[in-house]
């Protein structure tokens, strides 16, 4: 397993000890592993999760004479990991542990419609990520036994409808997307009312639904790698750092101290555009064009900062296990410090400005408010937790890298509407720019890439990519082929919670709700 040795909280071990057989708890390196049935699955996990870990996410796993389902679970104050997992066979069923941990709701019915195993107990499960009509009953693309290039036999005559739920007289749903004008990606929101106010809201994604983690059975890790950093054009490094994480660990090897402090730099650049980015598209929803202007302008400078210091604007192909494919000069170190300190400071100037635009405040203030117990409730991650007064932030509770070496401020605001988002983005593009300065102020000499070697065995690979925390599970074959890659990203996690945030405001407030999220359709139709 993973190399960092990071030590699980003791006390979740001992809780666990309590409700399980003495070996069914193992503990090494950076996670404990415990083996568990499926009739003991929820009280397991519910002894996790009351000892303060988070859900990463649940890999599941083809065995030769079944299944295996492995819950990941984070601590999220604590260094440390648990994996619990279960053995099951053909026709079993896993019991839903959604009623303990809701951020495994979508993780469930993915499951589901991917390998066609239920879960007893979850209240909506078929017609998740597979809801194309054309989609055959009873295929399960991520089974073992699927063949692509079989022609598949057409559905029966099934038409999906979508479920309502608000049944008051006079109650109607309006049907936002799934195509949009500019460059909107494809996504449907439902939004119920019986008035002017959004009684319940359903998002609906996948409809470009790319079925990456099956193409990446029997590739070669490079190969895969390259699928990892287009996940997500604004999260290219950070999701690039989390799988070659992985690889890293299967191999037991450490990027040399330069690629492990350049990694971060081009970490943190990724971080303040897409910052920007997330902040320009909030301030647009208002209708504010000037300031939209101006933070457009900002996002094209970091583009171009990008495209000259590593070669492409959206920092691809920079990541691989063992390091980095690129150095940088002394000349593109200084480019670094003086466009980004250039970029914070005007940035700093419109974030002033708009903070006593009344304009811009009546929009913003106390819309789309998450409070904290919902927050936890969802489990949700980055900028958005942090701003509903959640600090978990993997590069402080989970360093890696050249994060162990660094303090990383946490801008956090507890009000959890669309203005303390606002606040948070903007706090972390300054600290963003902090952090690459002092890290380019120290740079360590020395080479940039590392051996690395393959060999069979399977990790954990985690970032705090601009969105939150990213995990990727990688399982390697004798050869070096991946047998299982299992991408866990952010948005994946907080895209429910928008849906709960959404509920009780006006019509004309949800495009402004859902710009302040930043979430990404993208990674999510993985």
């Amino acid at each position: 397993m993973s190399n960092l040795q990071i030590a699980p909280n003791a006390a979740v071990l001992a809780a666990l000890s309590e409700i399980l057989p003495r070996d069914s708890v193992r503990r090494g390196g950076d996670q404990a592993e415990v083996e568990t049935s499926l009739e003991r699955l929820p009280s397991v996990v519910d002894t996790v999760v009351r000892n303060g870990y988070a859900l990463a996410g649940i890999v599941t796993e083809w065995e030769d004479a079944g299944w295996l389902g492995r819950y990941a679970f984070y601590c999220s104050s604590c260094p440390g990991f648990v994996h619990v997992f279960v053995h099951g066979k053909p026709g079993d069923a896993l019991p839903s542990i959604s009623p303990y941990v809701f951020s495994a709701d979508w993780h469930e019915r993915e499951i589901e419609d991917l390998f066609e195993i239920p879960f007893e107990g979850h209240p909506l499960l078929g017609d998740f990520a597979l809801h194309n009509e054309d989609w055959p009953e009873g295929v399960a693309p991520m089974r073992p036994d699927y063949d692509r290039d079989e022609p598949k036999p057409p559905r029966s005559g099934r038409v999906w409808r979508p479920q309502r739920f608000v049944k008051a007289p006079g109650a109607f749903t309006m049907s936002i997307g799934p195509i949009y004008s500019g460059i909107s990606e494809s996504a449907q929101f439902r939004l119920e009312s019986e008035g002017e106010q959004i009684l319940y809201a359903t998002p609906r994604l996948f409809y470009k639904y790319r079925g990456l983690e099956k193409i990446a059975e029997g590739q070669d890790v490079e190969d895969v790698l390259l699928l990892a950093e287009r996940l997500n054009g604004t999260s290219a490094v950070g999701h690039a750092a989390a799988f070659a994480q992985a690889a890293e660990a299967i191999a037991m090897v450490t990027p040399p101290p330069r690629a492990a402090a350049l990694r971060l730099v081009f970490a943190e650049l990724e971080r303040l555009r897409s910052h920007l980015c997330t902040i320009e598209e909030l301030v647009e929803s208002t209708g504010l064009q000037v300031p939209t202007a101006m933070l457009s302008s900002l996002v094209e400078d970091l583009l171009r900062l990008s495209g000259r210091v590593a070669g492409h604007r959206y920092l691809f192909g920079l990541v691989r296990p063992g390091g980095l494919t690129l150095d940088i000069g002394d000349a593109e170190t200084a480019d670094i410090v003086k466009t980004s300190r250039e970029a914070t400071a005007r940035l700093s100037r419109i974030v002033d400005q708009l903070a006593y635009d009344n304009g811009f405040l009546d929009r913003v203030e106390q819309v789309g408010t998450l409070q904290v117990p919902k927050a936890l409730h969802h489990g949700v991650v980055g900028p958005v937790g942090r701003a509903s007064g959640l600090s978990k932030d993997l590069r402080v509770i989970h360093p890696y890298g050249a994060y162990r070496d660094c303090e990383v401020r946490i801008a956090l605001a507890d009000e959890g509407d669309a203005f303390a988002r606002f606040r948070v983005l903007a706090g972390e593009a300054v600290e963003s720019q902090h952090l690459m300065e002092q890290a380019l102020s120290s740079l360590p000499a020395g080479p940039v890439l590392a051996p690395w070697r393959p060999r069979a065995d399977a990790a954990l690979g985690w970032s705090e990519a601009p969105l939150g925390a990213a995990f990727h599970w990688l399982r390697l074959s004798p050869t070096g082929k991946v047998l299982r890659w299992r991408i866990m990203p952010p948005s994946f996690t907080n895209w429910p919670a928008l849906a709960t945030v959404v509920e009780g405001a006006a019509f004309q407030d949800f495009p402004i709700i859902l710009a302040s999220f930043g979430l990404s359709v993208a990674e999510s139709d993985r």
